[in-house]
């Protein structure tokens, strides 16, 4: 068998980002309370579940943030805010340059530690850098999550395709899923028929 050794076609980053668009990403702010003023970074590149044991998660901050050193010199903990629905109108504030401008009207909390969180989040996180290493034009930074603290009755926001989207409400989604008394048989004939394709899958 012979193997390429074609050089692989570039891609310019203009297509990299409308590919990537496609994936719905959280949004999330990292933030902290740095000489008694609030500082934070804006980021859809959140990822959860890195690990359970130290529980980790990873954040990649790019190098050209001029907010993550502040951050990442900070000698207490960091906060970290997963949006929900109900907050969509704060990424792009808190996304401005302005760092004055970012929490103008901004409702936040600190912690004894010096972590900044959202209040009424879906989730939010206290931690601390635990590792951190350059990937191409970002730094991917690993978070050991110290505590947390969840709200299930707000919605979710994602990031896709250049947009900030909020998620269908907890109740709603219930709504959605209750069949009418006129459908409960058909509905439950399509509950068993997934259930079966689960227990074959699971086989």
């Amino acid at each position: 068998m012979s193997v390429s050794t074609a050089a692989p076609p570039q891609l310019s980053s203009l297509d990299l980002r409308a590919a990537f668009a496609h994936v719905p990403q959280s949004v999330v702010l990292i933030g902290a309370e740095i000489a008694g003023a609030p500082a934070g970074l804006l980021a859809s590149t959140f990822t959860v579940g890195v690990s359970l044991d130290p529980p980790l998660a990873t954040v990649a901050v790019q190098h050209s943030s001029r907010t993550w050193p502040q951050l990442r010199e900070h000698p207490g903990h960091l906060g970290v805010s997963v949006l929900g629905g109900h907050q969509e109108h704060l990424p792009r504030q808190l996304a401005t340059k302005d760092s004055v401008e970012r929490f103008a009207g901004v409702e936040y909390e600190t912690n004894d530690d010096g972590a900044l969180l959202l209040p009424d989040s879906p989730l939010r996180l206290s931690t601390r850098i635990y590792d951190q290493f350059p990937a191409g034009d970002h730094d991917v930074v690993v978070l050991e999550i110290l505590g947390l603290s969840t709200d299930s009755s707000q919605p979710g926001l994602v990031f896709h395709r250049s947009g900030f989207t909020p998620l269908a409400s907890p109740e709603a989604q219930t709504t959605a899923e209750r069949p009418s008394q006129g459908t409960a048989g058909s509905a439950a004939g399509a509950s068993g028929e997934l259930q079966a394709h689960r227990a074959g899958r699971k086989a």
